[in-house]
């Protein structure tokens, strides 16, 4: 069951990044068509865009995630328990131990960071740190670096470079759109093509949004299984998120770009505890559903 979830999860991955990047395309052939009436001038924007904003999201995503929570890195003097612990599964793992850095905050919540293993970052806060055993402190530190060791970082890093792209290349669609009205059209547009061409630009932006949250969603359940398979037990992960659950504090520093990096939503008061399509994890209940089945 364990490995069949992984595998599920992984091929999910798959087909969602797919839908983006149709998703970058169709708003760029959108766009080209309404002020062109050709096919390819918008997608080409479009991918010039994204080789240009992609890397500069890359470079910056690890500083800026740590500079977002207030995150302090520690030593192994500050901590020798949680030190041996992220050891320990970095070994299991077969990753470089990733940097250690807690947050000084009451919400039980941790994230990691890192575009690659080499420059991983685990942190916790420390309402965590008083709350959790070490068994649970175990699943939750697996968690987090099965995160680091699927590339998962990275894979959100450029969903939210696609979201952006998507964002920018609609609005400036509109502008055109709203600028220019009706003085561009010409012999080569269809009626019905145009009209289609319209709608993509107003619901790309949505639609961009949707499959990075479905992503989102989708590798915290990847990231649970994972933690299952280092640490050969799936009750201190279980019981990190059943205690976690009780807690009703939002992680004061969160933000919206950081929030899928977060066990769990550090939003819990601002938003509905059942998920929707534009949630950034599962229910808690549906994750501790999914461990008691492996």
């Amino acid at each position: 069951m364990l490995y069949k979830q992984i595998e599920q999860n992984k091929r999910k991955t798959i087909l969602l990044m797919l839908l983006f990047s149709v998703t970058v395309l169709v708003i760029g052939w959108a766009v080209g068509y309404l002020f062109n009436g050709d096919y390819f001038s918008g997608p080409i924007i479009a991918l010039i865009i994204l080789a240009i904003y992609l890397p500069i999201t890359y470079m910056s995503a690890n500083a800026q995630v740590l500079k977002m929570s207030g995150a302090k890195e520690i030593q192994k003097e500050d901590n020798p328990m949680l030190f041996n612990i992220v050891e320990e599964l970095s070994l299991a793992a077969r990753i470089p131990m990733p940097k250690i850095y807690i947050v000084n905050d009451p919400a039980p919540n941790a994230f990691a960071t890192g575009t690659k293993p080499e420059n991983g970052v685990v942190a916790f806060t420390t309402g965590l740190l008083e709350r959790l055993n070490r068994e649970e402190l175990e699943g939750v530190a697996a968690h987090e670096i099965a995160h680091i060791r699927n590339y998962d970082i990275r894979l959100m890093t450029v969903c939210i470079a696609l979201v952006a792209v998507v964002a920018l290349i609609a609005e400036i669609g509109m502008r055109m759109f709203y600028v220019r009205g009706g003085r561009n059209r010409n012999q080569r547009t269809h009626p019905a093509l145009l009209i289609l061409a319209i709608v993509f630009v107003i619901l790309a932006p949505l639609a961009a949004r949707f499959v990075h949250f479905a992503v989102s969603r989708n590798r915290e359940y990847l990231a649970d299984a994972t933690a299952v398979e280092l640490t050969r037990n799936k009750v201190g992960l279980k019981n990190a998120l059943i205690k976690i659950s009780h807690s009703d504090l939002d992680v004061k520093k969160a933000t919206e770009a950081s929030a899928a990096m977060y066990i769990s939503n550090p939003f819990r008061n601002k938003t509905k505890k059942k998920t929707n399509w534009f949630a950034t994890h599962p229910p808690i209940e549906s994750r501790v559903e999914r461990l008691e089945n492996m």
